[in-house]
């Protein structure tokens, strides 16, 4: 079936959500360039976040503001998002959801240069896999981060995304956690740094600026 503009928009929009977790993924290893690898779609707008320009309802601005593709997202809470900026994006490898090839984690994490940060995205994808695959794919994770940092930026369902904190938050709240897992070495540093309605229509940014 055909994806409809509403389709459309309702994909790109999760990039104002993703756009300051990345910026903050990058932030967190001090790294002057990301690769940017989705779980889910091989050319998805995951992997265009950094060519999108979001606006803010607090007057914020992050991203290109001479790009095609404009966004609004209205953010709830006291906290502001970060206006760090994504870096240099060398990098842009696709993982299709069908199947999950969670197997060749580590082979998109080879592609991206050693200079740069591999950041992987899951957007709502994980819930397509039992415990015991998500599981695998933390797993997998780990074994890609042998030798090199390795970030995973996720919005997923409260308690789908192993590891990230659910804030005692219920499943059947309604929104989303956005988490940052940072794999570095023999450490794993996982946090929620936001929650998110309506697919990336109104965020709630919650880390440290």
């Amino acid at each position: 079936m055909p994806r409809t503009p509403a389709d459309a928009e309702t994909g790109t929009r999760r990039c104002a959500v993703l756009y300051p977790a990345v910026a903050e993924a990058a932030h967190r290893v001090v790294a002057k360039a990301v690769g940017l690898i989705d779980l889910g779609g091989s050319t998805g707008p995951n992997l265009q976040v950094d060519r999108v320009g979001i606006a803010y309802s607090n007057g914020q601005s992050l991203g290109d503001p001479s790009s095609p593709v404009q966004l609004s997202c209205s953010l709830v809470g006291e906290r502001t998002v970060p206006t760090r900026a994504v870096p240099e994006v060398v990098a842009r490898v696709g993982v299709d959801l069908d199947p999950v090839a969670v197997d060749v984690l580590p082979d998109a994490v080879a592609r991206v240069p050693a200079h740069a940060l591999p950041v992987v995205t899951t957007t709502w994808a994980l819930s397509a896999l039992p415990l015991e695959g998500r599981l695998r794919f933390l797993h997998r994770l780990d074994d890609a981060a042998a030798g090199r940092a390795v970030a995973w930026v996720s919005v997923e369902g409260v308690g789908v995304a192993p590891s990230i904190p659910t804030l005692g938050d219920r499943r059947a709240s309604g929104h989303s956690i956005v988490g940052l897992a940072v794999f570095d070495g023999a450490a794993l540093h996982a946090e929620a740094i936001g929650r998110c309605w309506s697919r990336g229509r109104w965020l709630a940014w919650l880390a440290d600026s």
